[in-house]
C-alpha cells in the first residue's frame, strides 16, 4: 500500500494534521481505516521542537464491516494486494484499550514535559569552559533571582563595566540577561507549582516577578501554557 501514491497521500495528511494539532498539547486523530494516533509536543521554551508519538493502534477490536471499507478503500487507491494478505495484517494491528491509551499519552506527557525540564535546565547551566566571572555572575543570580535585580547590579557585583558584562554574558550563555533571568525565575516558579497550596500570584512574587501579569505572560511565552494549565497537567497525573 505504501507504493500507492493515494495511500501515501492520505496518511501524510492525517500526519500533518497531527502535527497542526499537536503544537502546544497532545492530540489524537483516527484515521480512515480506524487506526489512531497521537502526538505529544517536546517544547523548548516557547519552541516546538519535536513530538513523542504513540504509533497507529486501534482502540476497540475492529469488525468485518469496518474492514471491508477499508479494502475497498485500498482497492480504489489502485493497490493489487490479496484480500487475504490485507486482511491478516489489518486484523493483526495492535489493539489497545481506551484507558490502556489514556496510560500510554500520560506517560508520553510526562515525559515530554521531563525533556524540556531537562532542556531549559541544560540552557541556564551551559559552564563548559567559562571564566570564572560568569560563574560569579550566575551564583549571583540564582541567590538574589527574587529581588529586583538589574543588569548593572550583576556588574557590579561580578567587578565589571554594565556594557562589558552585557556583551560577554550574551556571548557566553547565547541568551541576553534579561531572558536568563527569566528562564532561572520560571525554572523555579515551575517547582513551586507543584505545591497545590501556594496560589499563583504568591509564586510569581517569590521568584521575583513585580506583577501577576507579567509573569504569566513569560511563563506562557517559555513553556507555551500558562502557569494554571502547567499546574493542573502535573497534578493531572
Amino acid at each position: 500500500m505504501a507504493q500507492k501514491s493515494h495511500a501515501c497521500a492520505a496518511c501524510l495528511q492525517v500526519r500533518e494534521r497531527l502535527c497542526e494539532n499537536a503544537s502546544t498539547e497532545p492530540c489524537t486523530i483516527i484515521c480512515s481505516s480506524g487506526l489512531c494516533e497521537t502526538a505529544v509536543p517536546v517544547r523548548l521554551s516557547d519552541r516546538l521542537i519535536g513530538f513523542l508519538q504513540t504509533g497507529q493502534v486501534f482502540r476497540k477490536k475492529p469488525g468485518r464491516a469496518q474492514f471491508e471499507r477499508v479494502a475497498r478503500q485500498v482497492a480504489e487507491w489502485g493497490s493489487d494486494v490479496e484480500h487475504d494478505v490485507l486482511k491478516k495484517a489489518y486484523f493483526s494491528g495492535k489493539v489497545v484499550s481506551p484507558k490502556q491509551h489514556e496510560s500510554v499519552v500520560k506517560l508520553l506527557a510526562i515525559f515530554a514535559q521531563h525533556l524540556a525540564m531537562v532542556s531549559n535546565q541544560v540552557i541556564i547551566q551551559q559552564e563548559n569552559a567559562e571564566s570564572p566571572v560568569i560563574t560569579r555572575a550566575r551564583d549571583y543570580i540564582r541567590e538574589h533571582q527574587s529581588e529586583k535585580l538589574s543588569l548593572g547590579q550583576v556588574a557590579k557585583a561580578v567587578n565589571m563595566s554594565a556594557f562589558y558584562f552585557c556583551k560577554m554574558f550574551k556571548k557566553v550563555t547565547g541568551v541576553n540577561f534579561t531572558d536568563y533571568l527569566s528562564r532561572v525565575r520560571i525554572e523555579k516558579a515551575k517547582n513551586l507549582l507543584l505545591n497545590p497550596n501556594l496560589r499563583v500570584s504568591e509564586i510569581a512574587f517569590e521568584v521575583g516577578f513585580q506583577s501577576l501579569t507579567h509573569f504569566n505572560r513569560v511563563f506562557k511565552k517559555l513553556l507555551g501554557q500558562s502557569p494554571t494549565d502547567y499546574r493542573a497537567q502535573l497534578l493531572a497525573y
